[in-house]
C-alpha cells in the first residue's frame, strides 16, 4: 500500500454489517499496484445514520464509495444524479464524489456481463435461465436482456420475476419471460438454454451442498454462472465441471463489479490479475463470506 499522505484519496465500503467485506485488499491491491496515491476503508453504517454518513462523504471529501445491503436502495434519495442501471435497479452500489456532487452507479450487471465475456462466452442469440429475481439478479437481467436471444427468470416469489420479466420487456422489446423457482422448470427450462445463472444464495457458506439444479440436468454446450464465491467453488460449479460445461465462478463477478467501481473512482483500467489474486488469497485465508 502507498504511504498515505496528505493528498491521498479516500474510498470506502458502507454497510451493516460490514466486517467480512472482501472489498478492502481487493482495492488496495490494485491501487498500490498501480501506485496511486487512494486508500480503500470499510465503514460499519446502520440504517438509521445513512443520510449523516453521506453528509459525511460530502464534508469529508471521500471521493468513492461502495454500497452494500442494506443500504444499495435507500441511498439513492441522498444522490445528486444516478445513471440509468441505478434508475430501473431502484438500487446503486457504487457512489462518486466531483466536487461535493455524488453520482450513483449500479455495477452488479456490468460485473456480471464482463465476467461472462472475459471468460469466453458471448450472450448474441443466447437462451439465458437466470435464478433468482433479488437485488443482484435484476441487475444482472438488466444487463443480459439488453443483449441475449431470450432470458427466462424463475424465482420462488413468482410474481416477482413476472414484474421483472415485464419491466424488461417494455424496455428492451425481447422475449423474456418470468415463473415459479421449481425443480421441474429449472429442469424443462435448461433443456434449451446456452447460458445458466444462480443469482441466488444457494451454495453459499454454510450450506455448501446445497444446489437447485439436479447434476443429470446438466450438459457439456451450457455455460453456468454461479454469483455465489464463498466457497469459491459450489456444489453447483462443480457439477457443471462434471457434465463437462464452462463454469464462470462468483468470484469473477465479484472482481468484474469491484473493477467496474474502481474504474469509475480512478479513470484508470482496473488490474483484474491483481484484484482476483486479492480475492482468493483473502477468501482461502479466511474463508470469510462479502
Amino acid at each position: 500500500m502507498m504511504a498515505i499522505s496528505g493528498k491521498t484519496r479516500v474510498c470506502g465500503v458502507i454497510g451493516d454489517p460490514i466486517e467480512h467485506t472482501l472489498s478492502p485488499p481487493i482495492q488496495n491491491a490494485a491501487f498500490s499496484h498501480l501506485k496511486l496515491d487512494f486508500v480503500f476503508l470499510a465503514f460499519h453504517v446502520k440504517a438509521a445514520d445513512l443520510e449523516n454518513a453521506i453528509r459525511g462523504m460530502r464534508g469529508l471529501g471521500i471521493h468513492g464509495l461502495n454500497v452494500t445491503m442494506p443500504h444499495k436502495s435507500t441511498v439513492i434519495s441522498y444522490l445528486d444524479k444516478v445513471d440509468s442501471a441505478v434508475k430501473f435497479l431502484g438500487s446503486a452500489n457504487t457512489i462518486l464524489n466531483r466536487d461535493g456532487k455524488l453520482s450513483g452507479f449500479s455495477t452488479d450487471g456490468v460485473g456480471a456481463l464482463k465476467a461472462l465475456r472475459e471468460n469466453g462466452a458471448e450472450l448474441a442469440e443466447k437462451k439465458v435461465l437466470l435464478l433468482g429475481a433479488g437485488g443482484a439478479a435484476k441487475a444482472i437481467a438488466f444487463s443480459f436482456a439488453q443483449e441475449a436471444g431470450s432470458l427466462c427468470i424463475l424465482n420462488r416469489v413468482p410474481e416477482k420475476a413476472a414484474v421483472l420479466a415485464d419491466a424488461l420487456n417494455r424496455m428492451f422489446g425481447k422475449k423474456i419471460v418470468g415463473g415459479a423457482l421449481s425443480p421441474s422448470a429449472v429442469q424443462k427450462n435448461l433443456r434449451d438454454a446456452d447460458i445458466l445463472v444462480n443469482a441466488t444464495s444457494v451454495g453459499m457458506h454454510p450450506t455448501v451442498n446445497q444446489s437447485l439444479v439436479a447434476p443429470q440436468w446438466l450438459k457439456p454446450n451450457l455455460v453456468v454462472m454461479d454469483i455465489v464465491y464463498n466457497p469459491v467453488e459450489t456444489k453447483l460449479a462443480k457439477d457443471a465441471k462434471t457434465a463437462g460445461a464452462k463454469v464462470i465462478s462468483g468470484v469473477e463477478m465479484l472482481i468484474y463489479q469491484g473493477a467496474a467501481s474502481f474504474e469509475i473512482w480512478t479513470g484508470r483500467s482496473a488490474p483484474i490479475g491483481v484484484m482476483r489474486k486479492a480475492a482468493l488469497n483473502k477468501l482461502s485465508n479466511t474463508g470469510e463470506n462479502k
